[in-house]
Formats: structure tokens, C-alpha cells, sequence
């Protein structure tokens, strides 16, 4: 499988590229770029930094990937950007490699579809078949964890975490961690449910929805303290897989409080 690079393009020294990329007119591939087989680079990208790429990702014309963070402590540490196979990054997106304060690697998986004019800052995690919707930012340092949608003009506060299965919806500003299958939205993020439609999709069954409903409307009851209805929720469900792994996040270390209904008062 032979690649197809135009002419006009450059390909820096040091570049590697593997078995059937494909490179625009006018793309620009830096020295540390690694390129996986049958990647597709489209005009005026530009691909810098230490940035790998996996199989069959497309970049989209006027892309800047992997050039350096917009972060003021950044001293040209030799961090990295590392993308996954199958996704695809459309036209004006950014992507900004790690910095030594957040650990020198920002990671993008595997079948995301980051869409016209999204960000991906410095130390972020991104998972398998995340989708940013037009205009979505991340912060430095955001985990969002796999197939949570961000809806378009959303932006995500610096180390917040998005639970698995999340939904953002568009144009919310979001300050908290957003629990898994959790569906938040508003100026500053309020969570409004569960995300119903995303976990049929995912095809969890009826029984861990009903179950994931269920210790929702426990865990944001008004009666008693948080971490005692937490605690109600983790012993009635313990054989629910779903609902355990909103135990686990909400018990999970994070610099952030829990994003809940109502005025975003303090858990």
C-alpha cells in the first residue's frame, strides 16, 4: 500500500510515516511526527511537536496538531500528543501536547470524532469514541472518559472530570466533575438526568437502566447527608456494574465537587 503525498506538502526530516498515508497540498508534517498506515493529512494541516498518530485517523485542512501548549509555565519540555486510530479531526481543531506539570503527555483515543473548531489543551485524556461537538473546549488537564458527547460552544474547566457515557449539552460551561451516564446543561452545568438515549445506544439493557434511574433519584434525594445516601446507593446496587461505576468516580480522588441538579450548591 503505497502513500500519496502531494508536491507542495512538507515532510520534515525525521518524520515517519507508514503504509498508505495519504498528505494534502500545502500539509506540514514536523520531524517528530509518527504517522500511522493509511492516515489521511488534508491541505494546510499542520502536524508538529512529538506527536504520534494512530492507523486510519484523518486530519482535516487547517488542523494545528501537537504545536506548543498554551501554557506560560511550558519551558519546551520534550512532552508528547498521542492520538488513536480511526478518529477524526475536522477543520480549525487544536490539539496541544503535555506539560511536565500534568504528567507530558496529552492522549486522544481510539474512533473520536472531534469536530470544526475544538480544543484539546495541554494533559488532557480523552477516551475511545469520544465525540466534541463544534467549538468544544477542554482545558488543561481534563479526563473525559470513553463515548461521552460534549455538545457544540461547551467548555469544560481545567482538571474537571466527564464520567463515561456523559453528555454536555451545548454551550455549558462546566466547572464539576459530570458522573458517568450523567446528562448536564446550562450557563454554569446543572445535571438534569441521566443520559437515557446515549446508554440505549451503548446497549446497556433495560435492567441497568431502570437500576442507574433508580440510584440517581437516591443519590440527589434531599433526605440525609450525601455521603450517607452514596453509601445507601453502594450496598442496594453492588451487583449493578453501572451504578458502581458512578460509586467509584464520585469516591475517585478529584481536585473538583460533583456537578448535581438544583443551584450547584456544595456536597
Amino acid at each position: 500500500m503505497s502513500s500519496e503525498i502531494h508536491p507542495s506538502a512538507v515532510i520534515e526530516s525525521g518524520a515517519e510515516l507508514g503504509d498508505g498515508v495519504t498528505v494534502g497540498p500545502f500539509a506540514v508534517i514536523g520531524p517528530d511526527v509518527v504517522l500511522g498506515e493509511g492516515c489521511r493529512i488534508h491541505s494546510h494541516a499542520v502536524i508538529g511537536g512529538r506527536t504520534r498518530i494512530g492507523a486510519r485517523t484523518e486530519v482535516f485542512p487547517f488542523a494545528s496538531i501537537g504545536l506548543r501548549p498554551q501554557d506560560l509555565k511550558y519551558r519546551g519540555e520534550a512532552s508528547e500528543l498521542v492520538i488513536g486510530s480511526d478518529t477524526v479531526i475536522r477543520e480549525h481543531v487544536t490539539m496541544n501536547p503535555g506539560t511536565e506539570g500534568g504528567g507530558m503527555v496529552t492522549r486522544v483515543g481510539d474512533r473520536c470524532l472531534i469536530m470544526v473548531g475544538s480544543h484539546v489543551g495541554h494533559d488532557c485524556d480523552v477516551g475511545n469514541g469520544v465525540i466534541m461537538a463544534n467549538n468544544a473546549t477542554l482545558a488543561g488537564h481534563v479526563r473525559v472518559q470513553d463515548n461521552a458527547v460534549l455538545g457544540g460552544l461547551s467548555a469544560i474547566h481545567q482538571f474537571v472530570r466527564i464520567g463515561r457515557n456523559a453528555m454536555v449539552g451545548g454551550v455549558t460551561g462546566v466547572e464539576r466533575d459530570v458522573i458517568p451516564f450523567g446528562s448536564v446543561m446550562g450557563d454554569r452545568a446543572r445535571l438534569s438526568g441521566i443520559n437515557i438515549i446515549g446508554m440505549r445506544r451503548r446497549g446497556f439493557d433495560r435492567d441497568d437502566i431502570n437500576a442507574v434511574r433508580k440510584a440517581y433519584r437516591l443519590l440527589f434525594a434531599s433526605e440525609g447527608t450525601f455521603q450517607e445516601r452514596l453509601q445507601e446507593v453502594a450496598d442496594e446496587f453492588s451487583g449493578c456494574a453501572p451504578v458502581m461505576e458512578i460509586v467509584d468516580f464520585i469516591r475517585e480522588d478529584s481536585s473538583r465537587k460533583i456537578c448535581q441538579p438544583g443551584d450547584g450548591g456544595e456536597f
